[in-house]
């Protein structure tokens, strides 16, 4: 397992301890709405670090946005709506997906082009839904 592989697991692990039997009051009452007022102030915490070039306050406010994330994912785990394998391999398919010019082979390189498919798959995704 490489060290980032083993940190994600840890702060997974982490996560399942705070909303677990011994865990902290707050985290186990939460739901992935009442989360949302603290995903929207760190994403702005986030985008306002970025602005700034703020290095060190990125790289806190990057945490926190994804210790969110984690949490809203446990949140629907905990309800078998679905799991963080689920986000990723979905994520990731999605990313495979609209790069076609990067992983089946097509070449584009105009940038126009680029946004042009990036949109056409996009509806055929939405289409299928």
């Amino acid at each position: 397992m490489q060290p980032t592989d083993r940190q994600l697991t840890n702060l997974i692990l982490t996560i399942k301890t705070l909303k677990g039997p011994s865990g902290c009051p707050w985290d186990k009452k939460q739901t992935s709405k009442s989360l949302i007022k603290y995903l929207t102030e760190e994403t702005e915490e986030l985008v306002e670090g970025i602005k700034n070039d703020d290095h060190i306050n990125i790289c806190e406010e990057l945490g926190d946005v994804l210790y969110l994330l984690l949490m809203i994912t446990e949140i629907y785990s905990d309800q078998d709506h679905f799991d963080f394998d689920d986000v990723i391999r979905k994520v990731t398919d999605k990313l495979v997906r609209r790069h076609p010019h990067v992983f089946a082979g097509s070449k584009i390189t105009d940038e126009q082009v680029l946004k042009d498919q990036w949109e056409s798959i996009k509806r055929c995704e939405k289409q299928k839904i």
